[in-house]
């Protein structure tokens, strides 16, 4: 792509200065129609992985056609890249979800903290102390991280404007519709493997970023021990290498749909607090000015 390094420079400063469009933020109508397909496709008793797949196909197909269409026009292409990547990254909404949570640990209500990151995990949040609180909330900025920024500008910088799209749509349709529960666990395997496939590279690209961007050596150790034992197999690295550079133990048991669900731990150290979560935030910061360098760098030797 001729213009990669100054679109990602562009993209990521207007999601800094801007934020997540506040109205209109094109992924509430496609998961409007996502919606839609499943109620329609997802009939069979027990589910199908055929008609699964046939949902993906027909939720994801038809808009990355259009914006592959669309970017390579002549006049208005990089604007249309432009516009895809600002709406596929979601930096600044990362510390617009955690921020809050912190100011509310530090101002000792606990109530609002456990309301606050229960907007921003599937667990149950009822009934954590401030360490509970704190941990989920770093956990949350660390993966979150790696889906909602950084793989989205891997595949930006690897196949342009329909290269994000796929891949946020996809990364969607995960989040939609890749539960283990009894409607969606053959209707979403094909959207919760993909997802999987698409993260693959991306989150082994951002534990070395954590690493880099923290304290490496405990990073790199665990990852190699920890992560292996996460139930996710991209979510496994990103975490204990983020907890690891932030030199803090995360991970353990958590309440899931009423059940507690024994988590193994991730990194060393003691728990999180409050502060650790604008660490986390920090972290994350100094791997996508990282990443950007990288790009930028990588673009300029290529047109040099």
């Amino acid at each position: 792509m001729s213009l990669l390094g100054p679109l990602v420079v562009a993209g990521v400063a207007l999601d800094a200065l801007l934020g997540e469009p506040r109205r209109h933020h094109p992924l509430v109508g496609f998961g409007n129609l996502a919606a839609g397909l499943e109620r329609r496709l997802n009939t069979a008793a027990g589910g199908s992985i055929a008609r699964g797949a046939l949902g993906w196909v027909l939720a994801v197909v038809p808009p990355v056609a259009l914006v592959w269409w669309l970017a390579a026009q002549p006049v208005i292409g990089w604007l249309v890249s432009l516009l895809c990547l600002y709406a596929a990254i979601g930096w600044e909404s990362l510390g617009a979800h955690a921020r809050p949570v912190a100011q509310a640990l530090e101002h000792g209500d606990l109530p609002r903290a456990r309301e606050l990151v229960g907007r921003m995990v599937s667990r149950d949040t009822r009934a954590l102390d401030e360490e509970g609180v704190a941990s989920a909330t770093v956990e949350s900025v660390l993966e979150n991280g790696s889906d909602a920024v950084f793989a989205a500008l891997f595949w930006f910088a690897v196949a342009g404007a329909p290269g994000v799209v796929l891949y946020r749509l996809a990364n969607t349709l995960d989040a939609m519709w890749g539960y283990r529960s009894p409607r969606f666990l053959l209707f979403g395997r094909v959207a919760a493997r993909l997802d999987d496939l698409l993260n693959f590279i991306p989150a082994r690209l951002v534990a070395l970023s954590y690493a880099l961007c923290g304290n490496a050596r405990l990073a790199w150790r665990c990852w190699r021990s920890r992560a292996p034992l996460w139930d996710s197999p991209n979510a496994g690295p990103v975490m204990a290498a983020g907890a690891g550079a932030l030199e803090r133990e995360l991970g353990g048991p958590a309440i899931y749909h009423g059940v507690i669900e024994e988590r193994p731990l991730l990194g060393e150290g003691p728990r999180a607090t409050a502060a650790d979560i604008d660490r986390a935030l920090a972290l994350v910061r100094r791997s996508v000015l990282l990443w950007v360098l990288v790009i930028v760098l990588i673009w300029g030797l290529s047109h040099a």
